[in-house]
Order: structure tokens, then sequence, then C-alpha cells
């Protein structure tokens, strides 16, 4: 793209031109485009909107319009990085872009840089380009005073460069086509002193005196009449030696060019690091500057990570090695951007050192900060030099320190990447140093503290290392401790680190450890980016997205964004896979732990029970809604009175595009925060967030984490006195118990819970309840009270309007009254329980049903029917990522298939469920598959396979506690055994002793 501001504002891509809509988006993109690869703030970008006077709305109405600059650069010219988010504000990011107030600023930088060479010409011709860039005033046609303001600054650059190339034109003797030019620029410029004095020269130069000295005359008379002064010094001087006629007005010989005299080698890289280990991707990613010396651009390379890190070592390390390569010498500067006693480094001091080591005497040396910058690169051309910049604050800090050749190569320290910056302007090669791989961590603790230690106790030495995050200074620090205490094992150290309170006392070392290289990033941050990150600490969760950081501060979630995106640039927080859009965050340990000291020293309580309340509730509204929109609404849950934190309705719908995948990415943190809130006993969002996340923790088999949140939000509900609470998490287990074929202790833990829910009147929780106890019955082979305790149920969950519960229930009668010997009632139950589910738009449980309804289809010997029915159910299933129900849908499709006489494509399909129930894992359902698999592989005289299967199953079914399936299997296995070739009972014979 291309984007011109010397003029009226011209955006175009590939010579198309964009058209904004309104003077809103002109406005904010001007200020942009004055201010690129740099940070404009909301509240500059408002006050340029509405000059001065912002709405209370200006935040969201800024939002909205670079939204849509966004996506009109996107629709026009396919690109989507130009505006970037960057708090306070938002940034333009030039790229590979064109801009031509930076083409402008960089051809006269180029000018005047040739000028002060000598090479005049070279100077005249980029200074006429420059001039060239212009069509009229700049954004010509923008109203807003802070446009205005850099408007004319770039005016007033733009006069000032013509006088200079005036002044070089004068020097080479065109003083003759300078008169008209100049008469023209002063009328327009009447008050240009500089310009009035080379058209008094250039008239002088051309035979015309006495036209000098009447310019001279009118300039005198205008300065007096508008503003009440006299030409200055330097116009006065020269009105003087026209009078003369002195001969100082004659042009001058061609200056000197002053070269700096034979310059000995610097060679100011620090030693080598000793314990220096690994990184050998590292290393070769930066071997890729190399690549580059020689070519069209600058090599930069960037080394950004965490204090701590080991970037310094790296850098050195690297240096170092390539040393051959820069014959002209190596310069280094710690620049001190992160220094806990001194300010950063000022670029001026730095060239002053770096121009005396090149052999520039200190008087030629000049003071302004500028010209230094020139003079270096120009000492430096021709040269080869490697210049390693360590612990760099900004670009702003290192730009006047990079040479204007290829020949030389740049590295650079930080803990910000400056990518924004650096790319496209330069060969630049990024790269974010990480952690130490385990290998490498134990190699450099080994290398401190001696191998013997480590290699005795390789457990030991892999826990030390993930205590220390894998950081080389963390390492260090351990491997030093470790060195100076003999009689310490290694066990020892991990014991003392493992206690978190203790850990980063543990790692430090004459206060210059762990802690001291992290307070150096947090001191530096704004208030409300330090309390992000204090705040972001005190979720027990592994990784969060910027909502949950939102509902912390309780502002919206771009803000959040903008505050962690900071977190991010200074190396405090990790960013992970946006692969869903959302981009989500995480922190290293050391990092949570320093955090978290942090919270307790600069929060009250009292603030920190508020922010952690909005952001249980913020994952509990999510959950919730996730939950809802699975089953059409707060169907077969209990709800507590737990408030949520309401999270704009376009990011939940973002969100919850896919309900299950969402919750299975929150997985980890359901369970952390479930932990955390009944550990500051907030029962009921440890029992809410629980019991809306079943639905995961079942169809994914996740039942260690489904019981675990169930006990820990037990334990809370029974400490506080949360009866609703109690009795929701034992209705919850008890389900857990009854899929797991613990029956005695679901029949427990279901009659507490409800005796609780009758106490509470909580008709919802008593239907979910005597659904779980009919099950519990149907074990015991009590049918008909099973089928009593599920229709007490059902009439329940019709009354309160829970009509996922009814489909559900519906179901479950289905396959009672099939193992009642009732097949006909059985489909006409599940084909009610189907039309439900459909009704509802919830995939599970019309698939449950479906399989229900294929089981007594089969039964009634319908196989074409219930082959169809078990291929719907599949499709549906496997939609929904749901391996428990496929495992039963594959079963029942093999015995359809069986039903049908199709023992080859049966035994196929049976094998499949077979080694899909073994990943889920359910043992009950393997089971089930290997006693049918086994009696197909017996008809297809695998006689073999087939003793193999039912021995799995009889083995499987004693494991899970089903007595009658066990004793069903041994028989089938007695036969089989004592059966000679046609002794084995028909198909049909053995098609019914499989069924239920």
């Amino acid at each position: 793209m291309e984007f011109r501001i010397l003029g009226p504002l011209d955006i175009s891509a590939d010579g198309q031109a964009i058209s904004l809509q309104g003077a809103r988006q002109r406005t904010i993109m001007s200020m942009l485009l004055l201010a690129p690869n740099r940070v404009v703030s909301v509240d500059a970008l408002a006050d340029a909107v509405w000059h001065g006077n912002p709405p209370a709305t200006a935040r969201n109405q800024i939002a909205i319009c670079v939204s849509a600059l966004r996506k009109t650069f996107k629709t026009a010219a396919g690109v989507e990085d130009v505006l970037v988010t960057s708090h306070p504000g938002y940034m333009l990011f030039t790229g590979e872009h064109h801009i031509d107030a930076l083409e402008f600023e960089a051809s006269v930088a180029q000018g005047r840089e040739a000028a002060r060479s000598g090479r005049v010409e070279e100077a005249c011709d980029a200074f006429q380009a420059a001039l060239a860039m212009w069509r009229g005033p700049a954004l010509e046609g923008v109203a807003a005073e802070r446009v205005e303001a850099e408007a004319t600054r770039l005016t007033e650059l733009r006069l000032d460069v013509y006088e200079e190339y005036a002044g070089l034109r004068l020097g080479l003797g065109h003083h003759r086509d300078l008169i008209g030019e100049l008469s023209a620029f002063i009328r327009e410029h009447p008050l240009r002193e500089q310009a009035k004095a080379h058209l008094m020269l250039a008239q002088y130069r051309s035979g015309r005196r006495a036209e000098a000295l009447e310019t001279y005359r009118e300039g005198q008379r205008l300065l007096s009449e508008e503003l009440g002064i006299d030409p200055g010094p330097a116009l006065q001087e020269l009105h003087e030696a026209v009078l003369a006629d002195s001969p100082r007005l004659n042009p001058p010989p061609e200056p000197a060019v002053l070269l700096a005299p034979a310059t000995p080698v610097p060679a100011h890289l620090p030693p080598n690091v000793a314990a220096f280990t690994g990184r050998r991707t590292e290393l070769a990613t930066l071997d890729r500057l190399l690549d580059h010396l020689d070519g069209d651009g600058l090599p930069v390379g960037s080394i950004a990570g965490t204090g701590g890190v080991g970037k310094t070592a790296l850098a050195v390390h690297w240096a170092h090695q390539v040393v051959g390569r820069f014959p002209d010498g190596q310069l280094y500067a710690d620049l001190r951007g992160y220094d806990e006693t001194e300010a950063p480094r000022r670029p001026g001091a730095v060239l002053d050192r770096f121009l005396r080591a090149l052999g520039m005497p200190g008087e030629q040396i000049p003071t302004d900060q500028h010209e230094r910058t020139a003079l270096f690169r120009s000492v430096l051309d021709g040269r080869r030099v490697l210049i390693v910049l360590d612990n760099a604050r900004s670009f702003q800090q290192i730009r006047p320190l990079l040479p204007g050749t290829g020949q030389c190569c740049v590295l650079v320290t930080s803990r910000d990447a400056m990518g924004g910056a650096l790319a496209g302007d330069y060969a630049f090669v990024p790269l974010h140093l990480s952690a130490l791989a385990q290998d490498e961590a134990t190699e450099l603790l080994s290398r401190v503290a001696g191998a013997d230690r480590f290699s005795a106790d390789p457990v030991a030495a892999a826990r030390l290392s993930e205590l220390c995050d894998r950081l080389p200074l963390a390492l260090r620090i351990a491997a030093a401790r470790l060195a100076a205490k003999p009689h310490w094992s290694v066990r020892t150290l991990v014991s003392r680190l493992e206690d978190q309170h203790r850990r980063l006392n543990e790692l430090d070392l004459d206060g210059k450890g762990v802690r001291a290289g992290l307070r150096l990033s947090y001191r530096d941050l704004p208030p409300e980016t330090a309390r992000m990150f204090r705040l972001l600490s005190t979720l027990n969760v592994p990784d969060f997205a910027a909502w949950a950081g939102a509902a912390l501060l309780d502002i919206s979630t771009y803000d959040a964004e903008d505050l962690i995106e900071q977190l991010v640039d200074a190396q405090l927080l990790e960013p992970l896979s946006a692969a869903s859009g959302h981009v989500r965050y995480r922190f290293q340990d050391l990092l949570r732990l320093f955090a978290q000291e942090c919270a307790r020293e600069e929060e009250t309580e009292e603030a920190l029970r508020a922010a952690t309340r909005r952001a249980y509730g913020a994952w509990l509204g999510l959950t919730a809604e996730a939950h809802r929109r699975m089953y059409g609404g707060d169907y077969t849950i209990v709800r507590s009175a737990a408030p949520t934190h309401e999270l704009p309705g376009h990011l939940v719908d973002s969100l919850l595009e896919e309900p299950m995948d969402w919750t299975e990415s929150e997985r980890g943190s359901i369970t952390g925060l479930v932990a955390q809130a009944a550990q500051d006993d907030e029962s009921a969002y440890a029992w809410d967030l629980t019991m809306t996340t079943v639905t995961l923790f079942q169809s994914r088999n996740y039942l260690e984490e489904w019981r675990y949140c169930g006990e820990r939000a037990l334990e809370t509900a029974r400490r506080t006195g949360d009866a609703l609470g109690e009795g929701a998490m034992l209705q919850s287990l008890g389900t857990l118990e009854i899929i797991l074929w613990e029956y005695e202790r679901a029949h427990e833990r279901l009659s507490l819970a409800l005796r609780l829910f009758e106490e509470q009147g909580q008709a919802q929780g008593r239907a979910l309840v005597l659904r779980n106890l009919g099950q519990c019955e149907r074990h015991r082979g009590d049918l008909e009270r099973a089928r009593e305790l599920t229709h007490q149920s059902l009439e329940i969950f019709r009354e309160v309007g829970d009509r996922y519960a009814e489909a559900h229930v519906l179901g479950v009668l289905a396959q009672i009254e099939l193992e009642r010997g009732a097949p006909e009632a059985s489909v006409r139950l599940s084909k009610e329980a189907i039309a439900r589910s459909e009704e509802l738009g919830t995939a599970r449980g019309q698939a449950q049903s479906t399989v229900r309804l294929a089981e007594a289809l089969i039964h009634l010997g319908e196989g074409e029917e219930a082959e169809e029915a078990c291929r719907r159910a599949l499709d549906l299933v496997r939609g929904s990522g749901d391996r428990r129900g496929e495992a039963h849908a594959l079963r029942a499709l093999g015995e359809a298939l069986w039903c049908l006489r199709r023992l080859e494509d049966a035994e196929a399909v049976l094998r499949e469920g077979l080694m899909t129930a073994r990943e889920v894992p359910d043992r009950f359902l393997e089971a089930r598959a290997a006693l049918v698999l086994g009696c197909v592989q017996a008809l297809r005289s695998d006689a073999a396979g087939a003793e193999g299967r039912l021995a799995d199953a009889v083995r499987l079914f004693t494991e899970v506690g089903a007595p009658a399936w066990e004793k069903r299997a041994e028989r089938l296995l007695a036969e089989l055994g004592g059966a000679g070739p046609d002794g084995l009972p028909d198909s049909d014979g053995l098609f019914a002793r499989v069924r239920p």
C-alpha cells in the first residue's frame, strides 16, 4: 500500500485508490500516519476527532472507526497488519508499505549526510527528490488541530530543506537559475530571512548588485512593519558585504572532506560465558544475519525474552563465534535499558565512545546527536564491524546507533522484540529466547555444580530444572548453591524450592537473583498494567484469554487485551496459539510467584476477593451458556444463585461457536478454579462450575477431573453449610459412581442427596436423583422398582419444564422396557425421546435415544431399520466428538449387521467399536463389544479368536462388577470350549444370548 500525506490524504494499493468514509476515518488515519510505528493513544485520537471535546462514547467510536479502516484495507488490498492495537491506543505498522512523509525525511537525511561529507551533487539530488514528493500543503483538507500542528512541522521542514537545497546549488554555481525560484519562494514566504540571503547572493553573483540591495531594503521594511524588528545579523552582514563588494561573496572552493585518521580495530566484546550451554537452534538462527552481509539492508538481529533467560550470554557467545567475519572490529555497549540503579544510557554518549574507539579525535566529534550519528555512519562506511547493543530499552534508544551500511551487522538484546520498528526497514532476524530444553538445563547444572550429583539422581535434576523454569539465571543460582553446599543433595535443594513462598528467596544471590531481575521489568509498568499482572497471577488456571483479565479488572475486553499485550511486550507473559481467533496467555511459574508476591503486598484482601469473584462469575457465565447451547436451556442440572460476570454478546457468540470445544479448551482452567473457589469457601461457584461442566467430563471421559471437582466442591459445601450445593454434588458424584459401576456407593450418595433436595424443596434435584436411583435398581435387577422411580422422575421433569431431561428419561424408560421384554414399548418410547431431542436440537440426546431405538428394532428382527438408526446415531456422535457415544453406536451397528447375516461387515464394525471403547476408556462398553465380537468370530469359524474375545469379556465384566453379564459371558465361553465343529449354537441362538 502507498500512503501520501504531503498534500491531500491519498491512499492506494497497487495503483488503485482507496477511499475512506467520512472525516473521522480521515482524521484517525492522518494521526496514525503522522506517527508511523509509534503508538497513538485513544485519548489523542479522540481529542483530534472531536476537537478537544470528545463524548463519553469516544473510545467505542474510535474502535469502530479503526475496525472499519482495517476492513477497508483488507477488502481493498488484502492486508490485515497495517493498524495494530497497542496500549494505550493504536499504531500504524509500516512494514513494506510506503509513506511519502517517511520517504521524504529519509531522503532529506540522505541529502544532509552527503552534504556533510562534501558530496554536494549527491546531496542536491537527494533534496530534489525529497521536494518533488510534495503535492500541496500537508494533509490538506483534514481539519483537526493536532493534525494541523504536525502538518505545520512537515511544512517547516520542507521550507528548511528548500533553503538548504538552494544554498548547495549556490555553491555549485547555479546562481542564475535560482533567482526566479527564490523570488517566487519569497513572495510566498516573505519572512524567511535565509531565503532572502540566498536571493541576494544569487543576484549579486549574477551582476545584479542593485537588485540585491533592493531585496535587502524590501525585507527590512517588511520585518519592521510586520514584526517591528530589524533583519538578523547574518542578513545584515551580507548586506554590508554586498555594499563593500567583499571577495568572500565569490563562490567558495569545494569543501575538503574531513577524513578520520587510520584507526585501531576495536574489540569491545565481554568475555565468553564459561558455562554457556546448548542453544544450537538459536545460534543457527543468528547465523542467518551473516547471509545478509553486503546486502541491500543492514543486518539487525534481535534477541528478546524475559529477564534471566540468557539473552546477553547468547549474544556474547554468538559474537565470539563470528568475530572472524568482522575484521574491522567489534563494538559492544550495555545500554542499561533495565537497570536497577542507573538510567538508560543516552545514544549520544554511546556514539561518543564508539567514535573514539574507531579513531575519531574527541575535538572532531560533534555535540549534536544527529550529527554524531551521521559521522558514525560515515566512519563505518566501507568497514565490516559487528555491533552488540545489549539490554536495550527501546527502538528510539538504538536507532541512532545503527550504521547505514550492510557491511556491518547489529545484534540487539532487549525485553522488547522491537519487531514493529525493525521489520521491513532492515534485514531483520528476530529471535524470541525461551527456557532451555531439559537436557540443556541439566547440562548447565552439571557444569556449575558437578556432573556426578545430577547423574546420580536424574529425577531430582529434572525436578530442580522445572522449579527453576529452566531459566539460565535461576539454574546458575541453584547450581551455585549446591556447589557451595557439598553436603546437600539435589533433593535437599528441591525440597526447599518446592515451598512456593520460599522459592524466590532461595533463588536470590546477593540481591541480584530472579526476583531482582523481574522487579526491573515490573517497576516500569503503567499502574493499570501492573495491576493486571498482579491479579492474573491469583487465578489458579494454566492459561487464559483476555476476557479473563477484563473480568478481573472489570474493564472492556479490548482494554484488557491491550494491558495483557503490554505484559507480553515486557516479557512478563507468554502468548500461546491463537488458532481459535482468541489468543491465550500463560505465566511461567517464577513469574507467577513474583506476581503473587506483588499482589499480596499491594492489593487488599477485599479487592482480591472481589476480583476473583468476577473471574469465577465470568467462567461460570460462559460455562452455563455453553451448557444452554448444548442442551437448549438450563436442563439436567441444578443451578446456584452465584452471580455471573456478563461479557459482551458478540464475544460470547464468538467463544461459544462450538460450545463443547470451548468447554474442552477451558477444562484445565475450570478444574483449577473449582479447587480455588473451594479453598476460598466460595461454595456456590465451586459446585455450580462442576455441575455445568459434567457434560464434558462424561462425554469425553474425564472421570478423574469429575471426581476431583465434585469432591472439592462437596467438601466446601459441607464446610459452609450450603445444603443445596451438598445435594447437587452428591447427585453428581452418584452419577459418576453409576458410570464406574459402583452402584452401592452411588445408592448411598443419591439417598443422601434426595433427602437434602426434599428439605430444600428442590424439585429439579429430586428428579435427577430419582432418575439415577432408578438406574441403581435396574442394576440390582429390580426392573419394576426401576420403572417406578424413573416414571416419578419423568413426571417431575415435565412439571418443572426440563425438556432435555424428559427426553433422556424417556430413553432410560425405553431401555428398561427392552430389558423387561417389551421391545414394542421400547420402540415407542425411543421414538418419543428422539422427537423431543430433535425439537431441542441436542445431538447427544438424539444419538443416545437413536441407539436405544436400534437395540429395540434388533430385538424385533428389524435389522435394516436398526442399521439405518445406528448410522444416524454415528453421524451425530462423530459430529460432536462424543467418543463414548460412538462406541455405543458401533456396538449396536455390529449387532444390526449380525441380525442381517452380514457377518464380515459386523466383525469389522465391532473391532472398531472395541478399539473406540478402549480409547475412551470404558471397560463395560469394551466388554459388551468383545462379547458380541467373540460370537461373530465363532460363527465365522475363528474359534481361537472367539475364545480370546469371550475371555476378555469375562474378565472385564468381573472388573466392573456386572455379575449378570459376567455369567452370560462365562456360559458362552464354556459352550464354545466344549463344542465340536457342529456343536456351536446357531446364529439365532447365539444372538439371543448376547442381548440384554
